[in-house]
């Protein structure tokens, strides 16, 4: 008998044949998507068994197997492959990766009977192809997982670790049989319900019935690596693939979400009262250059108690710097880009990294007016408004008493897993404003996080926005807990303008990118336009034109990303 293999090497992105030894078949563990080595070009490599009895290449000698690993990825999830390499432009392998066992799995373990309850108020959900279910950021997802487990081997994505664990707890105890991707390999191929991270999008899952995916909005659901695939989006494409519904659920649905199935939402009075208070500092009537980060509200709001966080998305200690003598800006005098003061507080070039002690160019004076404060200034400042100390949290990691009141950050800040009674974002228009198409949508993401760490306002529940914007659809939102006054101007924009989910971007860097858009030319319904700094934007009216064309290109050696809907580059 004959196989194909595809190879675990993404620069060969091909299938090749191979013999299999006799009585090999006889192994359990031997079979469509069986993870094996193969020899090619004189070294053993991993690979997939793709397709199974095939024909040998006239005049060609086979070489056999070498090994079977163990078991692998289905038929499915095999066909699935092909379609997120076409889908983000990338090579099979690397979801094929993600598919596989973390370890050897010989066989499956013994099918277990769930114990679980009725179906619960929660069971229309899963009606047709299924719905887009809007929660308030404090509510509990458990009713809408019980309700997918009922129906069979359900699929359930979280977006973070803290609360894919909890939640699998929490099913188990009501009596679900629960595998927790990617350990729990061997159980979800068995028939277990799956509850996992963006990973889990790609678990087995031989007899799936219904799929739901926690925070659908959130970021970590998009790989960070090329290619840059999206979880929610395998996950939705499996369960169309299987025929089962799929729930999206979220405090602030995605327009990709809300264009996809009907929307569900709770009452308003009920999801209004999920949220926190929200109160908005409106500081339009400030001087910019007086006025600085903290308002008396704000101050106030840190000076009466409880756990305060506040958000600010600068690293750095002063990112930008003006002579108090002269006024004259902080610049490099070599290649003119604005100097930042580090920690040792010398001036440090942004862009080539040239330093220089912290003294005017112009005039010699040593004084000089922060005007872009970075966190580890906001902390020493709010550290003297408040007379008590102040905590550091950014991406880098926390700096600061274990058990500080208030903490400073960036918005890792609201990824500590630390309830916190008051929430200030110090500078929202930074979010409204960021020059990304979108930043609103991300910007409400944001707050409906901090909501969540806050809770509800009967339980004190507030949140500060400082902004000079305060007439911002984004605001408005907030302020009256409702995310469709956001999604109804960010629809009719994104339509206009042809911005997904209305369209479709690719954006594509590295070295190789020239080379890329040379083969790639000017396929029909494709525009392409490079920015200065070497990468090349790509609009499409839709997927199907965009990814047909980038799928047409043979890539050439060498560093090249592409990245297929961005979702923070543009």
């Amino acid at each position: 008998m004959n196989v194909r293999v595809l190879t675990d090497v993404l620069a060969l992105d091909r299938e090749f044949t191979y013999t299999v030894p006799e009585g090999w078949t006889d192994d359990p563990r031997f079979g469509l998507g069986a993870v094996v080595r193969v020899v090619l070009h004189g070294r053993r490599v991993g690979g997939w068994v793709t397709e199974v009895d095939v024909e040998s290449p006239a005049g060609v000698e086979l070489a056999p197997l070498a090994k079977i690993s163990s078991l692998g990825p289905d038929r499915g999830l095999l066909e699935l492959s092909r379609w997120a390499a076409w889908r983000w432009a990338g090579r099979r392998a690397h979801f094929l990766r993600t598919a596989s066992p973390a370890r050897v799995v010989a066989a499956l373990p013994r099918p277990q009977r769930a114990r679980l309850a009725a179906l619960g108020h929660r069971a229309d959900l899963f009606e047709g192809q299924g719905r887009t279910l809007r929660l308030g950021p404090s509510d509990d997802p458990l009713p809408a997982a019980l309700a997918a487990a009922a129906r069979g081997q359900a699929l359930i994505l979280a977006p973070d670790q803290i609360r894919a664990d909890d939640l699998a707890r929490r099913l188990a105890r009501e009596g679900v049989w629960v595998a927790r991707y990617p350990n729990g390999w061997a159980a979800a191929a068995a028939g277990a319900t799956v509850v996992g991270t963006v990973s889990a999008a790609w678990a087995p899952a031989p007899d799936l019935a219904a799929v739901l995916v926690i925070d659908e909005h959130d970021e970590s659901y998009r790989s960070e690596s090329a290619p840059t695939w999206s979880g929610r989006d395998v996950a939705v494409e499996r369960a169309r693939r299987a025929g089962v519904p799929c729930v999206l659920a979220s405090p602030v649905p995605s327009l990709e979400a809300l264009r996809s199935r009907p929307l569900m939402r709770p009452l308003r009075g009920a999801e209004r009262a999920g949220w926190p208070q929200v109160e908005v500092v409106d500081r339009r009537g400030e001087d910019p250059g007086r006025a600085g980060l903290y308002s008396p509200k704000l101050v106030q709001a840190l000076r009466d108690g409880g756990r305060a966080a506040c958000v600010l998305n600068r690293r750095g200690r002063s990112l930008l710097l003006a002579c108090r003598v002269c006024g004259e800006l902080a610049v490099c005098a070599e290649c003119g880009s604005s100097l930042r003061q580090d920690d040792d507080r010398r001036l440090v070039c942004r862009a080539a990294g040239h330093r220089r002690p912290t003294v005017c160019a112009a005039c010699g004076s040593t004084a000089m007016r922060n005007l872009r404060a970075g966190i580890k200034r906001v902390r020493e400042e709010v550290e003297a408004l408040v007379r008590t100390p102040v905590a550091e949290a950014t991406g880098g990691g926390y700096c600061g008493p274990p058990t500080a009141r208030v903490v400073v950050g960036t918005e890792a800040v609201l990824h500590l897993g630390r309830p916190f009674d008051l929430v200030a974002f110090l500078e929202l228009d930074q979010e409204l404003l960021a020059p990304r198409f979108r930043a609103r949508e991300q910007a409400l993401a944001l707050i409906a996080r901090a909501a969540r760490t806050t809770g509800p306002r009967e339980g004190g529940g507030r949140i500060v926005l400082q902004t000079r914007l305060p007439d911002d659809p984004v605001v408005t939102a907030a302020l009256r807990a409702d995310p469709a006054l956001l999604a109804r101007v960010e629809r009719d924009r994104r339509r206009e303008l042809g911005l997904p989910p209305y369209g479709a971007i690719a954006v594509v860097s590295g070295p190789e990118a020239g080379e890329f858009m040379a083969r790639l030319g000017a396929p029909k319904g494709v525009q392409a336009a490079p920015d200065p700094g070497g990468q090349f934007y790509l609009r499409a009216p839709d997927y199907d034109t965009l990814c047909d064309a980038l799928v047409a290109v043979e890539r050439p050696s060498g560093r090249l990303r592409i990245d297929v809907d961005p979702l923070r580059a543009i």
